[in-house]
């Protein structure tokens, strides 16, 4: 309930009729004289006793995962369904091609966002690994590093500095930016670089997708901010490379510590390390 927000959907998810799940709702909270979840109407919410039990059971529950899948067959990687968060396909598609080369019986889930949802969703057991260009040091987690990548500014074929394709970062100063949510890594980055110069924008328009800034970019509302593999052949725009300041980005695969030894947990993290690997000897 706790993740679906009412008694009626929890007890579909469960198999359980809503009154038998109602009550054994009750029965735990008068027997530990606490209470999990506030009723309102329809819906339910969970306490913060009803959160912590909540992030207990998830942990709990993911360790019976682990051992259903030794026991079931996933240590073979003959089957199982894999749950990945990531703030970009471009980096994560090809490790997934990897892996379903491997064994075709496998299934994924793949949820785009920004880097701040992404790792959130990791947290929350809500993905089984993720792929984000943020940095980790958390000690609930593990990471290895994909690749390098770079933020570049990209504009409309007719702007002034589509012919240079080159600029510091002083030529963005009293311009209009358009720029992903917050949360999102190139925003971060071009926001610390231009407060690091003491650079101001004359306005910031905030767009939801990197579908939506490529379009906003496009109809001419400002100079837009992505990774150079993600710009892609497009004529309506040109790359402008920042020459002063250093907006290079790493990207990471990412899962939880407690979850290294599942089946397809690792074998996902060991085809990122392999992916990894290759790019830096083609870099070198």
């Amino acid at each position: 309930m706790a993740e679906s927000g009412s008694f009626s959907a929890a007890a579909r998810a469960s198999g359980l009729s809503q009154p038998n799940l109602s009550s054994q709702v009750t029965t735990l909270e008068q027997a530990y004289g606490v209470r999990l979840f506030d009723r309102r109407g329809r819906t339910v919410a969970p306490t913060e006793t009803g959160r912590q039990l909540h992030g207990i059971t998830t942990r709990l529950f993911a360790v019976q995962d682990e051992a259903r899948a030794l026991l079931a067959g996933e240590q073979a990687l003959t089957r199982g369904h894999l749950r990945i968060a990531a703030d970009s396909a471009h980096h994560v598609v090809p490790i997934m091609a990897a892996l379903r080369d491997r064994a075709e019986g496998l299934t994924f889930a793949l949820a785009i966002d920004n880097s701040a949802v992404v790792l959130e969703r990791l947290l929350r057991h809500e993905a089984d690994v993720a792929v984000m260009a943020k940095s980790v040091s958390d000690p609930r987690l593990h990471a290895v590093r994909l690749r390098t990548d770079r933020v570049v500014l990209f504009v409309p074929s007719r702007h002034p500095l589509a012919k240079r394709g080159r600029a510091p970062l002083s030529a963005l100063a009293g311009q209009s930016l358009v720029l992903r949510e917050r949360g999102s890594i190139t925003r971060e980055v071009v926001e610390q670089a231009m407060a690091a110069a003491d650079i101001r924008p004359d306005a910031i328009v905030e767009v939801q997708t990197r579908e939506g800034v490529r379009e906003a970019v496009a109809a001419g509302f400002g100079i837009g901010a992505v990774f150079a593999s993600e710009l892609g052949e497009d004529r309506r725009f040109r790359p402008v490379l920042v020459t002063d300041t250093d907006l290079n980005v790493a990207e990471y695969a990412v899962c939880l510590q407690e979850r290294r030894r599942v089946a397809l947990v690792r074998a996902f993290i060991d085809e990122a390390t392999l992916a990894g690997a290759r790019t830096s000897r083609s870099a070198s």
